[in-house]
């Protein structure tokens, strides 16, 4: 079991020790790709964490953007914040119902408006349900609180500055794509994008960093993960995948392990694979 770190990864255990505390706010930021079928907001009505309220890792986005769930405008994020009654002083929880899949997005995005006291719920709701421990249907009671944010620019990428790291070689691009994927050998599950990777980058593929339980490996496997993949851990690392969801459980498990120089690439592959003038590799190059 992970060691308790409210700014990266707790326990079943401690979010119930912790439940009834006036401080503490917890998002169900589950996620779905289209295909599965499944509505995380019907899934969360139905039953969730007491007191959760629903993060719409979809809706709370910038919508001007054509790629998928963009990070939103400070704006925005603010006031749906205000509405979800998440502020300034509080601990945010986020958990999710594939164990640690898009929990570490909503993780990232906070981390990106500068707030900091935030962490995953380690194996989300399967390990809290299958622990016995307390669910409810019911709404939260929300009170409006404050959020101050402060942009934390240093914290993602655009698809100009990986194509110059890509270029330069002076950072890490690291891609948490299932293999298939990263080699180009099995096709992508969104529409008119190319198959490969980004030139120069490396391959660890999310899954790989997570226990059968959906709970995060601990940071002497997650660094081994990392090194095996012939990625160099004294570089600053850009995180990528299909649509930025993954790339930050990457950058969750580097922050659990001291790397503290790390960002997304918000488009990720829903961009770069979508433009034919920006470069495509193929094949296993993880360890070149």
């Amino acid at each position: 079991m992970a060691e308790n770190d409210p700014q990266t990864i707790v326990s079943t255990a401690w979010l119930d020790e912790h439940l009834s505390s006036p401080d503490l706010r917890i998002l169900d930021a589950s996620w779905y790709l289209p295909e599965t079928g499944r509505d995380p907001r019907a899934e969360y009505e139905e039953a969730h964490i007491p007191n959760a309220r629903f993060f719409d890792i979809d809706e709370i986005a910038d919508l001007r953007s054509d790629l998928p769930h963009m990070a939103p405008p400070v704006e925005k994020f603010m006031s749906r914040m205000r509405a979800m009654g998440v502020g300034d002083g509080h601990q945010v929880v986020v958990y999710d119902r594939a164990g640690l899949l898009s929990a570490a997005r909503v993780w990232w995005l906070f981390r990106l408006m500068g707030h900091f006291d935030v962490a995953v719920l380690d194996g989300g709701f399967p390990k809290w349900q299958s622990e016995g421990r307390p669910v409810d249907d019911l709404p939260p009671v929300i009170r409006d609180r404050h959020m101050a944010v402060r942009r934390q620019a240093h914290m993602v990428k655009d698809v100009t500055q990986v194509a110059a790291a890509s270029k330069l070689g002076d950072h890490e691009i690291v891609d948490a794509r299932a293999p298939g994927r990263f080699r180009g050998e099995e096709p992508e599950p969104r529409a008119g994008l190319r198959a490969g990777h980004i030139p120069g980058s490396k391959n660890v593929y999310y899954r790989d960093l997570l226990n059968e339980d959906g709970t995060m490996k601990p940071p002497e496997d997650i660094r081994i993960l990392f090194q095996r993949a012939g990625v160099d851990l004294t570089k600053p690392i850009i995180s990528t995948c299909g649509s930025g969801i993954t790339a930050c459980i990457l950058d969750l498990a580097l922050e659990r392990i001291g790397h503290r120089n790390h960002s997304v690439y918000d488009g990720s592959w829903s961009e770069w694979g979508m433009y034919d003038d920006l470069k495509v590799a193929t094949g296993d190059t993880s360890n070149a």
